[in-house]
């Protein structure tokens, strides 16, 4: 009986299948379905790889469409960079003495020529009191040798001398001038060491920790401890960052043309102005990148050496650039795409980007001013479907408030 009943359940399900491969058309006619997978079929011809699926089964797709509209928009270059002070001086001394005075204090704001520290200074003004001394002693010497010359020189002429007497008190002069010009250079030598010990600050900036005390001795042999402290300047201050090869040719032309403006973004409410200093001399054959320089102004102290900021670089005004929202801006196989919107039907567009900046995409080629694109809803979008544009976010009027009766 089992075998019997398999049997007959197996006929039933064949006959089923037979009828509906008969009747098939009519199926499809009456559930829609053929249309649908004609229309499919053709839209996704003209997808990218990733973008073939039916051309909404459902209807239209609500979209969001926004017009493109030339408009005149700076050219910018837009990059991360690195807060870098202009000078960052070691503070070191250059004898060996003892720290009888700090003048500054950890992290402050210091000028140019500011005293900073004074070292123990007796013993070097002792030795410049012992050279004047004998600089005294040699001037009286010269003195009196050329006392000497004179009177050899009188008693030649009359007769009275012989000219080894005058070579002799002649070469005594000598021996005696060039005593205190010795003794002279010795006195300028203590003088130098003498500014030594009033170390003052050579740039204005802001220094750091101080790593000596009032008492603590000081080495010059010292190279790796004997840092005292480092100033560096901040203001101005360089912001350091990296840009593609490709965009060389367009920065060093525009810096050629005159003054590149460039702005150092701390956060969105804080932009530091500044200009391009320089770009270093070689690309980076490992990133392909090239390295500049912005000098920024920073009186207010927004910039930090060692910060991280964004850098925009200004090279000039496009007019009647081709702008679209960065939304509307898609990527495919074969590269960047948006959707335009004719007769309320999406056409696939492959586009070429020129450059991103503030949320905007400035086209080179692919769409024309006047046309629109799909900003929003993109997703369920083929090629040739049908769209029904909509209202972006927050823009759907609301619902009247009925009268109060």
């Amino acid at each position: 009986m089992r075998t019997v009943r398999l049997a007959v359940a197996a006929a039933v399900v064949v006959a089923g299948c037979g009828a509906a491969y008969f009747y098939k058309d009519e199926i499809s006619r009456r559930l829609g379905i053929g249309v649908a997978m004609n229309a499919g079929g053709a839209a996704a011809a003209a997808q990218p790889q990733g973008r073939r699926g039916r051309a909404s089964p459902g209807g239209p797709v609500p979209v969001v469409l926004a017009t493109v509209t030339p408009k005149s928009l700076p050219i910018v270059i837009e990059a991360v960079g690195t807060v870098q002070a202009i000078a960052s001086i070691q503070i070191k001394p250059r004898i060996d003495s003892q720290i009888v005075k700090v003048n500054v204090a950890e992290g402050a704001l210091v000028k140019e020529g500011d005293l900073l520290f004074q070292l123990d200074d007796r013993t070097l003004k002792a030795q410049l009191g012992q050279i004047e001394a004998q600089i005294r002693k040699d001037q009286s010497q010269v003195a009196q040798a050329r006392r000497d010359v004179q009177r050899t020189e009188e008693l030649l002429a009359k007769g009275a001398g012989t000219q080894v007497q005058r070579d002799t008190a002649m070469t005594a002069l000598k021996a005696a001038e060039a005593q205190l010009e010795a003794d002279e250079a010795n006195r300028t030598a203590v003088l130098t060491s003498l500014t030594y010990t009033e170390i003052k600050a050579p740039v204005s900036g802001r220094i750091g920790s101080i790593t000596f005390k009032a008492g603590s001795i000081v080495r010059l042999s010292d190279t790796a401890s004997s840092t005292l402290g480092t100033i560096n300047q901040i203001d101005p201050i360089f912001v350091s960052f990296a840009i593609p090869q490709v965009l060389l040719p367009d920065l060093r032309a525009a810096m050629a043309k005159g003054e590149v403006k460039v702005n150092a973004i701390v956060t969105d409410d804080i932009k530091q102005p500044g200009a391009m200093a320089f770009i270093e001399n070689t690309v980076d054959p490992n990133t392909g990148t090239v390295t500049a320089k912005a000098r920024i102004a920073n009186a207010n102290e927004a910039l930090w050496p060692g910060q991280f900021v964004r850098a925009e670089v200004i090279l000039g005004v496009e007019n009647e650039a081709i702008a679209i929202p960065s939304a509307a801006v898609q990527l495919g196989p074969q590269g960047p795409y948006v959707f335009v919107i004719k007769d309320n039907v999406a056409q696939l567009r492959q586009i070429e980007v020129k450059r991103t900046q503030h949320g905007e995409t400035i086209v080179g080629k692919g769409v024309a001013a006047g046309e629109t694109v799909v900003v929003d809803g993109q997703l369920r979008l083929v090629n040739g479907a049908p769209v029904a544009p909509r209202p972006a976010t927050g823009e759907q009027s609301r619902p009247a408030t009925p009268p109060r009766g």
